[in-house]
């Protein structure tokens, strides 16, 4: 089972929310889903759900264009919207009991039990909704999301409210259900994206401007930096003379040197000591954040 989005495009009115968007998720990948506020994620979640109809281009899931027959993609779908519209005046065991009839899920009442224990609901299964905190609220959202089983997820921001505890339980429970599921994410939480995501695709003003592991894009980006601390006294301008060298910069016990090549600065520092006749005591590449990462893309 797979997601399969080909030559995307949303307009409202004249204004493009999503332009020219391709990508494809497979079975067993969790995939992050990321861009600044009005990127067009959630835009591009809601046409792959079949919420709202693409302007142009083609969505398939599990191998089914989600126009042709809406029904059957949806059945195949667990979708958190990103607000997470529930009914506030009902309880959570009748909530998500109802959500189950509508699926026709078999042996309700042992699945609604399953899904109460898998996301930690135990405790707060008797109350109405509206009695909820805003992260219990959100785990009888995915509860809802994965009652059927669906062979795919689409979860915008999951993780929206909830406490430090409660985030490693959910990204526990994200990555089990990855591994055997086709998973779409969208998060504004850097590090879930670490903990939990194989590949990160980043959105900036509708358009994809990367689509790679989280690792690759840290690496890969324009420039390289290294931390290097020698067993002798070493200049600046010494320095300066590593072949594309673009920066030098003196810390309190060793430096920081910057490159815009693509071969690895490790390679290059230690050749020139080592024709220098220079011990090197510590040398380590300084990799980008993913944070770091998302904000020059998208800047």
């Amino acid at each position: 089972m797979s997601i399969e989005v080909k030559n995307l495009f949303k307009y409202y009115g004249e204004q493009a929310a999503v332009r020219d968007v391709s990508f494809s998720v497979n079975k067993g990948e969790i995939v992050a889903f990321l861009g600044p506020n009005g990127a067009g994620k959630s835009t591009t979640m809601k046409i792959m759900t079949g919420y709202i109809p693409a302007s142009s281009g083609e969505i398939y899931i599990g191998g089914i264009k989600v126009d042709v027959d809406e029904l059957k993609t949806r059945q195949m779908i667990g979708y958190l919207p990103e607000n997470n519209p529930l009914y506030v005046d009902m309880y959570v065991r009748e909530y998500l009991e109802f959500v189950g009839r509508i699926y026709k899920v078999k042996n309700l009442k042992s699945r609604v039990a399953e899904m109460v224990n898998a996301v930690g609901l135990d405790v707060e299964q008797n109350k109405k909704i509206g009695a909820l905190s805003k992260g219990y609220r959100q785990r009888v959202g995915l509860a809802q999301a994965i009652i059927h089983d669906p062979e795919v997820l689409i979860l915008d921001e999951p993780t929206t409210g909830l406490d430090p505890n409660q985030l490693v339980e959910i990204r526990e429970l994200i990555r089990q259900i990855g591994k055997q599921k086709t998973v779409l994410l969208s998060t504004h939480i850097m590090q879930e994206v670490e903990a939990i995501c194989d590949r990160v695709i980043i959105l900036s003003k509708g358009q994809i401007v990367a689509d790679d592991k989280a690792k690759t894009l840290q690496q890969e980006l324009e420039h390289q930096t290294v931390y290097v601390e020698f067993d002798s006294a070493v200049t600046k301008s010494q320095l300066a003379k590593i072949p594309n060298v673009s920066k030098v910069e003196a810390l309190e016990k060793g430096w920081l040197i910057e490159s815009i090549a693509i071969e690895d600065l490790r390679k290059s520092v230690a050749q020139y000591a080592q024709a220098q006749n220079w011990l090197i005591l510590t040398l380590n590449i300084e990799q980008k954040s993913l944070e770091e990462v998302f904000k020059e893309l998208t800047k």
